[in-house]
């Protein structure tokens, strides 16, 4: 028989999952995964608009080199830009682009989109709550 605990993960993983392939679907239409808009979504909400990769690493969970991966075609697409770091010039600092910019925002449309569909049976106490539960992790 499985505990309360075993059951929660199970369940835990299958609703990731379910929220995964729906937020991968809606933002397929803009050309990018759910990983590359939480990219996006850091740097936009980062102050000064830029971070430095291993914090943008740690900020999505995932390595250091997993993030520069991931920024490679990015960049090259001009999505993301470099910028130097005026305190240590050993160190760069990741910005959106201009048309990461204007990609972003309609990507965060479709999100949000999506994301009041998987949430709309719950109330903003509900959310509230279980934002507060899961943080307890």
């Amino acid at each position: 028989m499985k505990t309360d605990a075993e059951k929660y993960i199970v369940q835990h993983f299958a609703l990731t999952n379910k929220f995964l392939k729906r937020i991968d679907s809606k933002l397929s239409l803009h050309g990018i995964s759910f990983t590359e808009f939480l990219i996006m979504y850091h740097l936009h909400t980062a102050p000064n608009k830029t971070m430095r990769r291993i914090e943008l690493a740690e900020a999505i969970g995932i390595t250091a080199s997993g993030i520069t991966r991931l920024l490679a075609p990015m960049e090259k697409i001009k999505l993301i830009e470099k910028e130097a770091n005026p305190r240590d010039a050993r160190v760069s600092l990741v910005k959106l682009s201009k048309p990461g910019h204007v990609l972003f925002k309609d990507a965060k449309t479709s999100y949000c989109e999506v994301v009041d569909v998987l949430t709309e049976n719950l109330s903003e106490y509900d959310l509230n709550r279980m934002m507060q539960l899961v943080s307890q992790l």
